[in-house]
């Protein structure tokens, strides 16, 4: 599936089908690079319907070589809009005219079975909503990606931001800032101090054609590069770190961290509460979920120690800058 650019900026017309075609297969070629990449696990596969519209394909691969699990889901949802749906949806108040939305997008989030890898989450999606008679009165692109370490490995953080810069410098100069700080922003776990859940990555939401100058099939053309990121982003850092050894303390620490991203995961990601908000599977909605996390009462990282090298991981800055 290729976008040429030159499609018009808002034509009014649905583009459900092209979309769709190009989430499918993205979805089939992500599940074959994280199999490649597992070397050995393989997915299984559900496919469900949505009551109110449409439904999807949950493939998921548990107890592999490399991965205690990854999930790699796509759908194609529609169904009437109630006002507070369509504002929330829409970012903004909501044209008037709508009545209906569309949304098909990928979402996959790999949780390695060694804390010596990195979690990584990708999404991308692409919204329509429409009037009484089907045509188009609102359209965005949205997605982006973020790299979750559960042990201090600051060269893995710089990998993945300076081939992400090179991603988004393709498509245009002022990308990479803007998407990274939007990250920054986004990846918090408010309610622990504005702890960031990794060290990010890029997320952008509500692109239009008429607010980025651009036209839609530039948009998705960049939210396809993004889709196709994590050969070159990620599959390097799981490579050269799958095999480094490791024991009960970097399992404890992983675990640790894994209880902070569900807590984001639950408490604040804006795709687990718009899939319960619209009645998707909820199977699906939580595949997202590590098969194993932790919490302890209050832990403290002492001065020096691998716990407290991670926290200062996290703290944001210009992982794509020169190493040092």
């Amino acid at each position: 599936m290729a976008f040429d650019g030159g499609s018009p900026v808002n034509a009014g017309i649905s583009r459900a089908a092209e979309a769709s075609a190009w989430i499918t297969s993205r979805h089939d070629e992500v599940t074959a690079f994280f199999e490649a990449l597992d070397g050995g696990g393989r997915f299984a596969e559900d496919r469900w319907d949505r009551p109110g519209g449409g439904g999807g394909v949950t493939r998921v691969l548990a107890d592999g070589v490399l991965f205690e699990k990854a999930g790699v889901n796509r759908s194609a949802v529609q169904g009437a809009l109630t006002p507070v749906l369509a504002d929330r949806l829409a970012g903004r108040p909501a044209d008037a005219r709508a009545v209906s939305f569309f949304v098909t997008g990928i979402s996959i989030v790999a949780h390695p079975r060694t804390p010596m890898v990195p979690t990584v989450h990708l999404n991308v999606r692409y919204f329509e909503l429409l009037g009484a008679a089907g045509e188009v009165v609102d359209a965005w692109v949205g997605g982006g990606t973020d790299l979750t370490p559960t042990y201090p490995l600051p060269d893995d953080a710089h990998h993945f931001h300076t081939v992400l810069r090179d991603v988004c410098g393709r498509h245009d100069p002022g990308y990479y800032r803007r998407f990274k700080q939007w990250c920054d922003d986004y990846f918090v776990n408010a309610h622990r101090g504005g702890e960031r859940r990794g060290v990010g990555g890029v997320f952008f939401d509500y692109l239009r054609p008429a607010d980025e100058a651009k036209p839609m099939d530039a948009l998705l053309a960049f939210a396809d590069s993004i889709a196709r990121s994590l050969p070159a982003a990620y599959a390097p850092i799981a490579e050269r770190r799958r095999a480094l050894p490791h024991g009960e303390r970097e399992r404890r620490l992983q675990l640790l961290r894994r209880g902070r991203y569900v807590e984001f995961n639950l408490v604040h990601d804006r795709g687990t509460v718009f899939g319960l908000q619209t009645g998707a599977r909820i199977e699906s909605v939580l595949m997202s979920l590590p098969p194993q996390a932790a919490w302890e009462y209050a832990p403290i990282s002492a001065p020096g120690s691998i716990e407290a090298a991670l926290d200062e991981m996290l703290v944001p800055r210009d992982w794509a800058a020169p190493a040092p």
